[in-house]
């Protein structure tokens, strides 16, 4: 079983850690008296230790032992912590549920001993909590609580603010389908998760600012259906067309609200013919897969590529966690999520944002891997050689991620975090990690059309439509309608006019 870098250090040995060996204790002891015989050996009596040392008293003063003593005190309690915690998930696992119980009461007294405002406390909270809802809660009520007034878009705003993750996943997907358009006029972009449009301000700026001039854009952007008396597909929609249009670019949004990507039919994308494609997914895909060791289940991942073959994209760029989660047993799950959190929290306890809404953003995560077992649960993360094999098998060719967009996440992470991120080239993918330990990986994949093109398909949905233009334009209307088969709902947003940048609503 990889353990992986544990980011809390067992204690250090007390003389390897001051540095100090046999030739440098004897100069912390008072010169012989003259004249004496170096064959005797001599003591110094305490007065004279006291009296010839002075200056020694000031570097150690007792508020700063105390604090030392604390901390050892807080590394001790932290790694019996850890294997308490291991130890009522392999209870778990082997079905000992009173054993679990018994071990997890004993983290929670030594979670008392620990500050849970930093370090392996703050991690440890949401594991305890974690196990102690698979243990003592029923299926339904599993779920990580969420702060009142919350969704999932507000959250990942949360999490994009005080860490560089997803801005590296935004930018180096974006840097991937900039490229691709290279010298194309007509472009759409289907964004597997739109969430609040976050990740397309800055290349409507790209686009904006292309030498020759802009083209066409068109985004399509799936996310949940909205609760009643909202739409926050097209609400999303009009502020990129409202951004688009102050700087000029032709551009159109369509909304499509499916609960699962597999819901989607690539008849609802409506392609046309001559557009170049791109596919955008960040921390999607790993939703659709199922347990490896269940061979009954088919799982959503491979209609959900098929789909994307079938688009024929020029660029498809992918952005997913650089973690196992997806492993069979609880115990390896368990402990590899363990691991990896302790990581990402570390990373933001150095960045000193501390966020609240950002760390509920993870605390969904760890819930949804340590409480739910089968189709229940969603956040199934694998690492990068999995996805490069499975993307093969669906017909996707790799395309290398170049020196470029390498050497511009390096600045890009740099100038948004700390010292300890660092973003690495791995055979044409990128990853960012924490002290050497890679986080999240970013690879682009394409699709070749056949030779007498992509099939059309036909759609009978309704669309909601509002239209403007800059410079000249027809002004605007409006018309609402909602429908389409397979239960998807689509809105759609025109803005014939300009393209910009600019962050107009975050």
């Amino acid at each position: 079983m990889a353990m992986g870098t544990f980011p809390f250090q067992w204690p250090m040995d007390p003389a390897a850690s001051t540095g100090l060996d046999g030739s440098f204790l004897p100069s912390l002891l008072p010169p012989p008296p003259a004249g004496s015989d170096d064959s005797v050996a001599y003591y110094g009596a305490p007065q004279m230790h006291a009296a010839s040392l002075p200056e020694l008293a000031a570097p150690f003063p007792p508020a700063a032992t105390d604090l030392a003593m604390r901390r050892a005190e807080e590394e001790v309690a932290g790694i019996r912590l850890v294997h308490l915690l291991m130890s009522s998930a392999g209870a778990i696992e082997a079905g000992d549920h009173a054993l679990a119980s018994a071990q997890l009461a004993d983290a929670n007294a030594s979670l008392a001993a620990l500050s849970t405002a930093s370090g392996i406390g703050r991690v440890a909270v949401h594991f305890t909590d974690a196990l102690s809802r698979r243990l003592f809660m029923s299926p339904t009520t599993t779920s990580a609580p969420q702060p009142p007034g919350t969704d999932a878009a507000f959250l990942y705003h949360h999490f994009y603010e005080a860490c560089p993750y997803l801005k590296f996943a935004h930018f180096t997907a974006n840097q991937a389908i900039l490229e691709a358009f290279h010298g194309c006029d007509a472009v759409h972009v289907v964004d597997f998760s739109i969430m609040q449009g976050l990740q397309w301000p800055a290349l409507i700026q790209a686009l904006a600012l292309r030498p020759g001039g802009p083209p066409f854009l068109r985004i399509t952007g799936i996310g949940p259906p909205s609760p009643p008396g909202r739409d926050d597909l097209r609400d999303v929609g009009l502020r990129l067309a409202d951004l688009a249009r102050s700087v000029r670019v032709r551009f159109s949004f369509r909304g499509v609200a499916a609960n699962t990507l597999d819901e989607v039919q690539p008849w609802m994308l409506q392609v046309a013919p001559g557009e170049a494609v791109a596919v955008n997914s960040v921390l999607q895909l790993h939703r659709l897969l199922a347990d490896p060791d269940d061979h009954h289940y088919h799982a959503p991942i491979d209609a959900v590529l098929d789909c994307v073959a079938s688009l024929h994209p020029k660029i498809f760029a992918v952005v997913e966690q650089e973690a196992d989660h997806n492993k069979p047993g609880f115990l390896d799950r368990f402990t590899e999520a363990l691991f990896y959190y302790s990581a990402v929290f570390d990373s933001l306890d150095a960045s000193g944002t501390g966020s609240p809404m950002a760390e509920a953003y993870l605390q969904r995560e760890i819930c949804d891997i340590v409480c739910n077992d089968g189709a229940a649960r969603a956040e199934r993360h694998e690492p990068l050689s999995r996805w490069r094999d499975r993307l093969a098998r669906a017909g996707l060719s790799a395309v290398p991620l170049g020196p470029s967009a390498l050497r511009q996440a390096r600045m890009l992470v740099g100038l948004s975090s700390g010292e300890g991120h660092s973003v690495e080239e791995a055979d044409g993918c990128l990853t960012l990690g924490w002290h050497g330990r890679p986080l999240f990986s970013a690879s682009a994949w394409q699709a070749f059309p056949a030779v007498d093109g992509a099939e059309e398909h036909p759609h009978n949905s309704n669309t909601s439509n509002v239209s403007g233009s800059s410079g000249g334009g027809d002004g605007g209307d409006s018309n609402n309608s909602a429908g389409s088969s397979n239960g998807g709902k689509t809105s759609h947003t025109h803005s014939s006019g300009v393209v910009g940048a600019g962050n107009m609503f975050w």
